[in-house]
C-alpha cells in the first residue's frame, strides 16, 4: 500500500530494545541511536545510514567515548533520549545520554534507590559532540550529574543548549563556549518528552497538566500559561498531556506537535501571536476507542512528526484491531504503524504507508526526519534488536537537500 518501505535492523547490536532518537545531521544524513535499555550493562550505539550501500554505519559505543564503561558497576549509559541537536556552522551532533539501564550485575535500576550511592548512582548525562565532517568525537562533558537527560534543543545564534532532566523534571541551560550549566528550576513530576524554540529565542514546553511551559531568556525565567492544551474533554482533565514530539513548519513560523497520553492529540501553535500563542486543535491522531477499555500508551501512540520536500506533515500513528473501530481480518497484524500525510493549508490527511517488521508489531515510532534527497526516516521501539524504516518518497515529492531548515531539537 502506498510508499515503499524498508526496514533497517540493528543486526550489530543484539541488546538493543529501543531506538528514542533519530535526527539528520547537519550533514544531511540520518543518524539514530541503537538503545539498550532492559538489559543489565546495556549501553547505546550511534549508528548513521549509509546511501551508498543501503546499510547501517555503527560509529561508536558511547560508554567508550565518554569513559564510563557498561562494567563499572554503576548503572549505564544506555539511551540517547530524544537528545540528537545538530549545529550547522560547524558541522557538529550534539547528544545527550539518558538513565534507565541497570548496573550489569542487577536487574533494575532506580534512580532515588541509588541517589546516593557513589558506586550504583547513575554517573549524569553525557553530553558529547560528535564533528560529523571528520567523524570524530571532539569533547564531551557530564550535562546533568545524577540524572539524564529527557530530551535536548539547541539555540545555535546564542551558543546555547537546553534539556529537561529526568527524573527531577528540572529545566537546565548548558553554555557550549564556557562549558557551564545552570538549573532554572523544576518544572513538575511528568516530564514532557520535547522542546521547541520560537523566533525570540524562547524555550517552550508542557507541564504536568497539559500548560504550555515557556522559558524567555530575557527575563530569565520560567513562565506558564493560564490554558490547557487539546484534550479528549469526555473523559481526560489535560493532566500527562505533554509533548511527545514537536515540528516546525517550514518558514518557521508554526509548530506542530503531539501529545504523550492515551488518545494522543495534534495540535499546531503559532508560538508569535499573542501573549501565549494560538493554539489549534487538529483532534485526535489515533483511531477511536471503546472506553471501558483500557490502554496503554505503547498500545495507543502518535510520533514522528516531520516535513518532507512536497511541504506537508508526515507522522506515524498506531492503529489496532478493535471489533467495533477496526475490525481488521486476522490476516493483518492486530497493530500497526500507519504513516500519515497532512497538508498544512487544508488539514487533510492522507493514510500513506504501512510500517512492518517482518517479525514483529511496528505501531510505535519515536522521531522520524526526512534526509538530504527527501526520504523520510522513522525510529522504531520494540522488541530486540530493534531498527528503523525507510520511507520512500515519490520522485515527484522528493527535492534536493529537503532535510533544510533542519530541526534543532531532537
Amino acid at each position: 500500500m502506498g510508499y515503499k518501505v524498508s526496514w533497517y535492523q540493528f543486526t550489530q547490536h543484539p541488546d538493543s530494545d529501543s531506538c528514542w532518537s533519530l535526527s539528520v545531521g547537519p550533514d544531511g544524513r540520518i543518524y539514530a541511536a541503537a538503545c539498550a535499555e532492559g538489559v543489565p550493562g546495556g549501553v547505546v550505539k550511534v549508528v548513521r545510514y549509509n546511501e551508498k550501500t543501503d546499510a547501517l554505519d555503527y560509529l561508536f559505543a558511547l560508554d567508550e567515548m565518554v569513559d564510563d564503561p557498561y562494567d563499572s558497576g554503576r548503572a549505564t549509559q544506555c539511551k540517547i533520549h530524544y537528545s540528537f541537536s545538530p549545529s550547522m556552522r560547524d558541522g557538529i551532533m550534539y547528544m545527550a545520554t539518558h538513565l534507565s539501564g541497570p548496573p550489569i550485575d542487577q536487574p533494575a535500576y532506580s534512580p532515588w534507590l541509588s541517589w546516593n550511592d557513589p558506586e550504583r548512582c547513575f554517573r549524569g548525562s553525557a553530553l558529547l559532540a560528535f564533528d560529523t565532517r571528520a567523524d570524530k568525537v571532539l569533547w564531551w562533558d557530564t550535562l546533568i550529574p545524577k540524572e539524564g537527560c529527557r530530551c535536548l534543543l539547541h539555540d545555535e545564534d546564542r551558543g546555547l543548549l537546553y534539556a529537561l532532566s529526568y527524573p527531577r523534571d528540572h529545566f537546565i541551560i548548558y553554555d557550549i563556549k564556557k562549558r557551564s550549566r545552570r538549573d532554572i528550576g523544576r518544572i513538575g513530576s511528568v516530564n514532557a518528552q520535547a522542546l521547541f524554540i520560537d523566533k525570540k529565542h524562547r524555550v517552550w514546553t508542557t507541564s504536568d497538566y497539559g500548560r504550555l511551559v515557556r522559558y524567555d531568556p530575557d527575563q530569565d525565567r520560567l513562565e506558564w500559561s493560564p490554558y490547557v492544551l487539546p484534550h479528549n474533554p469526555e473523559y481526560q482533565t489535560g493532566w500527562h498531556s505533554v509533548f511527545y514530539d514537536c515540528c516546525a513548519s517550514p518558514d518557521g513560523e508554526a509548530i506542530y506537535a503531539g501529545t504523550w497520553i492515551a488518545n494522543p492529540y495534534l495540535m499546531r501553535i503559532w508560538p508569535n501571536e499573542g501573549e501565549w500563542g494560538r493554539v489549534e486543535d487538529l483532534g485526535p491522531s489515533t483511531q477511536k476507542r471503546d472506553l471501558t477499555i483500557p490502554y496503554n500508551t505503547f498500545l495507543d501512540h502518535c510520533g514522528g512528526l516531520t516535513f518532507a520536500g512536497d511541504g506537508m506533515l508526515y507522522y506515524v500513528a498506531s492503529r489496532w484491531r478493535d471489533p467495533v473501530y477496526n475490525p481488521t481480518p486476522p490476516d493483518r497484524k492486530e497493530r500497526e504503524g500507519v504513516v500519515w500525510r497532512l497538508n498544512p493549508n487544508t488539514l487533510e490527511r492522507d493514510e500513506v504507508a504501512l510500517l512492518e517488521r517482518p517479525d514483529q508489531f511496528a505501531q510505535y515510532v519515536s522521531r522520524g526526519a526526512a534526509d538530504h534527497n527527501g526520504d523520510l526516516f522513522f525510529g522504531h521501539v520494540g522488541p530486540k534488536p530493534t531498527g528503523i524504516f525507510k520511507v520512500h518518497m515519490p520522485p515527484d515529492r522528493k527535492k534536493t537537500n529537503a532535510h533544510l531548515p533542519i530541526r534543532m531539537w531532537g
